[in-house]
């Protein structure tokens, strides 16, 4: 009986560690998530200003 409760309590243990574990690997994704996040906003920002640019150097070359 006292080794199928040690059994038992080192498999609560496991489970208790693996649990952090995924609890700490789950925030450190969405921190990481949340700075892919906006490294693509700004990126899209910068694209959108580039094509802004653009757009307006093609109007001021003479058509042919």
């Amino acid at each position: 009986m006292d080794s199928e409760l040690f059994a038992l309590e080192e498999k609560i243990e496991q489970f208790i560690s693996l649990c952090q574990g995924l609890r700490a690997e789950n925030q450190e994704l969405r921190t990481r998530v949340a700075a892919l996040e906006a490294d693509n906003k700004r990126l899209t920002e910068r694209i959108d200003a580039a094509c802004v640019r653009l757009e307006g150097i093609m109007r001021r070359l003479p058509e042919q």
